[in-house]
């Protein structure tokens, strides 16, 4: 999902009653200069394939402008624009301070409405909203509305907070800004080189729910549980394991498992990170290496499945691997799911590959069964499994 999936539609309507029917396609949009050198931010979908670019400034008076660079990931592109006298800028300020209920501006074009201010407060820091990996967005009740987007959020003291960045088709009181704080941290390299090289650990992570936290004898729910590690990735080399809770990155606490990816992100390539993990009811410390997140690389999480029990399952052959197109290299396969049974709410789902269970290694239905008899006195059970080429932990509540 891309930010202009939110208004995507609203937005192809109002521009075909604005321009007309047998006009060429325009788009519209907002943005701020950054430096009297006629550097301007904006959000990347704006000016994304677009065959020419005109900035109007305060005034009236237009330039044809060239992008610079884009950070497709966090919708951010940053045109240039030549001119030989300097341009009146904006400060950047620190989004990081911002509070909740704190007063906000919202400036732009809405619907081609030149300098439209707006006017509202932050109703909330931190948004996910599916857009990305690095979903982190300001939420405001200042009116957002096409046309605004790549435009400013001032806070009070006229300072830049965030970049408009998205609504909500048909919501009222939603509007959503990009922290000006994560695009001061990509100007240097958009500016050098047109884009932006992040921090890449290699694991795929998942939230760690109750019934997980249960399973690991962990007391909070925070945290990023590591369900699989990538082939010769930084993690890998440094000693992570499947199944580590991520705690702290440095002096950071991973919260939730929104916060690990942006914050590896912001990591220089090559620097050393010191990493937090819970692991077999020890709090560790590993010195990990931050690589570089390659362009086909994927900031992999999975879903939570709280899965309660009632299958039957076979033993793994190279028959059934080929037949079934499964990718596990071990583990028993669940044929069935009883109807009634506490897996059917799980939505443990035959072809499903248990790969290990309370973190013993699972090869055939015997180690299952020696397993499963082991621990039949807990509640929680906690499995790990192969579906596709992903894996993911999720726990069975017996009965």
């Amino acid at each position: 999902m891309t930010h202009r999936d939110f208004f995507e539609d609203f937005f192809k309507n109002f521009l075909q009653e604005y321009n007309g029917p047998h006009d060429p396609k325009k788009s519209l949009g907002s943005g701020f200069i950054i430096s009297d050198d006629g550097y301007i931010l904006t959000n990347e979908h704006v000016v994304d394939n677009a065959d020419e670019i005109k900035v109007q400034i305060a005034g009236g008076r237009i330039f044809s402008a060239t992008v610079q660079g884009v950070d497709s990931k966090l919708d951010l592109a940053l045109l240039k624009i030549e001119t030989d006298e300097k341009l009146p800028t904006v400060t950047l300020g620190n989004s990081d301070e911002l509070e909740i209920g704190e007063w906000v501006m919202a400036i732009g074009n809405p619907f081609g409405l030149q300098q439209t201010v707006t006017v509202g407060i932050v109703s909330a820091k931190g948004r996910v909203l599916g857009a990305g990996p690095y979903d982190n967005f300001i939420q405001t009740d200042a009116s957002i509305n096409p046309g605004n987007s790549g435009g400013p959020l001032f806070n009070t003291r006229g300072e830049v907070v965030g970049i408009n960045a998205a609504i909500v088709s048909g919501a009222q009181g939603l509007g959503f800004a990009i922290p000006i704080n994560a695009a001061k941290n990509i100007l240097p390299q958009l500016k050098a080189t047109g884009h932006v090289t992040r921090g890449w650990l290699g694991v795929t992570i998942q939230k760690v729910s109750k019934d997980l936290a249960d399973s690991f004898d962990l007391e909070t729910t925070k945290g990023a549980l590591i369900s699989s590690i990538t082939e010769n990735s930084p993690a890998q080399q440094a000693g992570l394991k499947r199944g580590d809770i991520i705690m702290t990155l440095d002096e950071h606490k991973i919260e939730s498992i929104n916060d690990l990816p942006r914050l590896v992100a912001d990591i220089a390539i090559g620097d050393t990170a010191n990493i937090g993990v819970y692991r077999d009811g020890k709090n560790l410390n590993i010195m990990v290496t931050i690589g570089e997140l390659n362009a086909e690389e994927k900031i992999a999480t999975v879903p939570v499945r709280d899965n309660p029990l009632g299958i039957t399952t076979m033993d793994l052959s190279d028959e059934i691997k080929r037949r079934l197109n499964i990718q596990a290299e071990q583990g028993v396969v669940i044929t069935s799911v009883i109807v009634g049974g506490v897996a059917e709410q799980a939505k443990l789902l035959p072809g499903d590959v248990i790969v290990e269970y309370n973190n013993q290694q699972i090869s055939s239905q015997s180690d299952l069964n020696k397993a499963v008899s082991s621990d039949n006195h807990e509640r929680v059970q906690r499995l790990l499994i192969q579906r596709g080429n992903g894996l993911f932990f999720t726990t069975l509540i017996l009965e």
